[in-house]
């Protein structure tokens, strides 16, 4: 880049919006989008490991689609080419495919592709986009404010994992602002800006979630508002720009409502609107409304909907409802705005508030009988008789119901082959609960008839892309537990809301019973797994060697008092959920470390933890006969093992539920619950496990290793005494299947934001 260049860019820097200017950076400058950019989450490791995918950004305008890009592109080691579908067309796509196949023969260097309103792309163009995606020739990034599920090519989709970008919350937005005006290069900051908070408060909440809306509504207040002076003279402070409440106002007059009315908002908008209808929820119906009407939607697009509901949501409940809405929308029609905006909230009102029926749909069930079922003839007494009664008696036997009194009577009108079939079946609402009890009545009439008849002879229609191995290999591993385990693993993982992009942290992950589920249900998120012994870490890093690096969950190897040290490298990271199994069996003070563990949780995140209470294990002497060891000895026996679990000065043994249940109610109060489950499993006696139970019991413990069953009964037993027990407990129990009993205790707990 030569001078005049230089200079001609810094130039256009300079002379663009604040909009454009202020654009983050770097990641760390990113405002917002925590969900999928926050710490731990997949994209946040992805752009600073610089291995990213195939990506789609889905989101309203304003929300930092286009920013993300540029942070990848001043982030990335690849070469970044950016383009915009609404000027760029095949000759481009190919040139950027020429570049990059160039750069990757000649350099060995990746290109990523940023192609801004994907959708405006037509399916040519994306189609010519596919092949250079798929072969990994580009990374491709897209950027748009349509749903890619529907306007974007399936096949690019499908390689792509999609990130939803929601609008920025008031807090980002003043923080945005704030930003802007102090900053001294690309803001105002230079200009001694300043804003009043009851003017700051105003942009925030007509910005609407739009950063873009913000910036640029700043911008035009800061420009056309002369610098003041009067209070240089007055404080002797330095003259600046003071943006009060009435510039703010002249700023941005009109909120920005997000609607397309050829896009997704529209769609969504009208969504909820016949939802609310349904739902018989007259405030959130015109909430609705009143958002369409703002945006410039179409009333007499409203008024068909609402034609369309009145027969198929409230029907037969209310049959005055179609008369109401069409009166309404001939009034809209003859009185225009903006007095129609009357008949518009009494349809509205009207329809939320009347009785629901949609028994209509009982004709689709009738044209899906026509689809599926062999045509059947009109029966004989149905047919038209002035044509060839004489010659076919057609017509003949039919019974006209004016004859009869209440002008009904029974007889056949269904197909011989349709006999009995029911299509329509009235509600117990509004008006239809009349015509339901009169409809019965006469159906029973009518399958009378039916039998009368029968000796007549008869007359002739749940993102990131899928990859089968790496679900098949997850399903594999946690699969590995037993029903039981798996029964448990559910429970926890159901206990808070979990979405695609949570971060969650396995306490003693041990096994990874907990950690492999995790990973697959949050594709987008980041799972963390916290194993206290080494070896145990160092098998879940091999089974964790077929996934893509950076879905691998992240292991760390300590005791949850080392959590706060192990983490210092992600000093924001808070985690929307922490589950473990019997993860404090090894902290002595159990109260500490579920502290520990809720100072991590996001706002509102939530813990679950299962606990085996060691006190409530099964007694090895209720398993046995012990008749041959005589009473006294007998007794004795059971008081040495009862002995073990009574031992206050033992941090194994030393709690149980009790102890849960208020270090919960302390630090979650109504939020934390501690329930006991008692379960009972098979379990097999083997001689490995006899040896576990008696060790020699002359030996003492091996320095940091608790003491064996033989060695506590030791305690109080002689040596002879507890050898008649071992040779008992053996006689009877080894290689037999017991009834093993256990007590766990459910903690749950959940931090209220705010």
């Amino acid at each position: 880049m030569n001078l005049f260049e230089q200079a001609r860019k810094e130039r256009l820097e300079s002379d663009a919006p604040l909009a454009a200017r202020m654009r983050p950076r770097v990641l760390d400058d990113f405002v917002g989008q925590e969900a999928i950019v926050g710490p731990g989450r997949l994209l946040r490791r992805a752009i600073q490991a610089d291995q990213l995918s195939s990506l789609i950004f889905y989101g309203p305008p304003g929300t930092g689609k286009t920013t993300l890009a540029q942070v990848i592109a001043n982030t990335t080691a690849a070469h970044f080419i950016a383009l915009n579908a609404v000027l760029a067309g095949v000759k481009d796509i190919r040139a950027a495919i020429d570049e990059a196949q160039e750069r990757m023969a000649l350099h060995g260097q990746r290109t990523i592709l940023f192609v801004d309103e994907v959708h405006r792309f037509n399916k040519s163009q994306q189609d010519a986009l596919l092949p250079w995606v798929e072969n990994g020739t580009v990374i491709f990034v897209g950027a748009t404010t349509e749903n890619p599920f529907f306007e974007v090519n399936k096949a690019l989709v499908s390689r792509s994992r999609i990130f939803q970008l929601k609008p920025l919350n008031e807090d980002h937005l003043r923080q945005i602002a704030r930003h802007a005006l102090a900053d001294p290069e690309r803001g105002y900051g230079k200009r001694n800006a300043s804003i009043d908070e009851d003017a700051l408060d105003h942009l925030v909440g007509v910005a609407n979630g739009d950063a873009r809306a913000l910036l640029n509504a700043l911008e035009l207040a800061a420009e056309t508002t002369p610098v003041s002076t009067s209070s240089t003279q007055a404080t002797g402070s330095p003259s600046g720009i003071r943006i009060t409440m009435a510039i703010a106002e002249e700023s941005i007059q009109r909120r920005a409502v997000l609607y397309d009315k050829e896009g997704d908002y529209h769609f969504d908008t009208i969504s909820a609107y016949i939802k609310s209808l349904r739902g018989s929820d007259p405030d959130a119906a015109l909430y609705w409304l009143a958002k369409m009407i703002y945006a410039g939607e179409d009333p007499r697009f409203i008024f068909r909907r609402m034609i369309i509901f009145a027969g198929e949501d409230v029907g037969m409940a209310d049959p005055q409802a179609i008369q109401v809405v069409t009166a309404c929308a001939d009034a809209f029609d003859r009185i225009g705005l903006p007095e129609g905006h009357f008949p518009l909230a009494h349809a509205t009102i009207y329809l939320a508030t009347a009785e629901k029926s949609n028994s209509t749909m009982a004709f689709f069930d009738a044209l899906e009988t026509i689809r599926s079922e062999p045509e059947s003839d009109v029966p004989n007494h149905l047919r038209d008789a002035n044509r060839d009664k004489e010659g076919f008696g057609h017509g003949e036997g039919y019974l006209y119901p004016h004859a009869y009194r209440e002008h009904w009577v029974a007889q056949q009108y269904l197909p011989d082959s349709m006999q009995g079939k029911i299509f329509y079946q009235p509600s117990d609402r509004g008006d239809e609960g009349r015509v339901q009890r009169a409809v019965t009545r006469r159906r029973e009439a009518q399958l009378a008839a039916m039998v009368d008849a029968s000796g007549a002879p008869p007359e002739i229609l749940t993102f990131s892309p899928q990859d089968s191995a790496r679900d098949r290999w997850l399903q594999r591993t946690i699969s590995g537990g037993g029903a039981e385990l798996a029964a448990l693993r559910e429970k926890l993982l159901a206990t808070g809301p979990l979405q695609r992009h949570s971060v969650l942290l396995d306490v003693n992950a041990a096994s990874g019973l907990l950690t492999w589920e995790a990973v697959r249900r949050l594709p987008e998120g980041g799972v963390y797994a916290l194993t206290p012994i080494p070896a145990d870490g160092q098998a879940l890093r091999e089974q964790a060697a077929f996934l893509p690096e950076m879905e691998r969950p992240t292991i760390l190897e300590g005791e949850i008092d080392d959590l706060p040290n192990l983490l210092a490298n992600e000093p924001g990271l808070r985690f929307d959920a922490i589950v473990g199994r019997n993860a404090l069996l090894r902290s002595p003070d159990k109260a500490a470390a579920l502290g520990q563990l809720k100072s991590l949780l996001a706002a509102d995140g939530w813990l679950a933890l299962a606990e085996r209470i060691p006190r409530h294990t099964q007694r090895i002497y209720s398993l046995v006969d012990c008749t041959s060891l005589g009473d006294d000895l007998a007794e004795r026996y059971r008081a040495a093992e009862e002995a073990i679990y009574a031992d206050t000065s033992d941090e194994l043994v030393n709690w149980d539920e009790a102890t849960l249940q208020t270090a919960a109610a302390d630090l979650w109060g109504a939020e934390g619950s501690v329930q006991t489950v008692d379960g009972v499993m098979e379990l097999q006696v083997t001689p490995v496990l006899l040896g576990r139970w008696f060790g020699k019991t002359a030996d003492s413990p091996a320095a940091g290793r608790r003491p064996a069953y033989a060695q506590r009964l030791a305690e109080t037993l002689s040596l002879a005494e507890v050898e008649a027990v071992e040779a008992l407990v053996q006689g009877q129990l080894l290689h037999q299947r017991v009834q093993w009993t256990s007590r766990t205790a459910l903690i749950t707990g959940k931090t209220v934001d705010g």
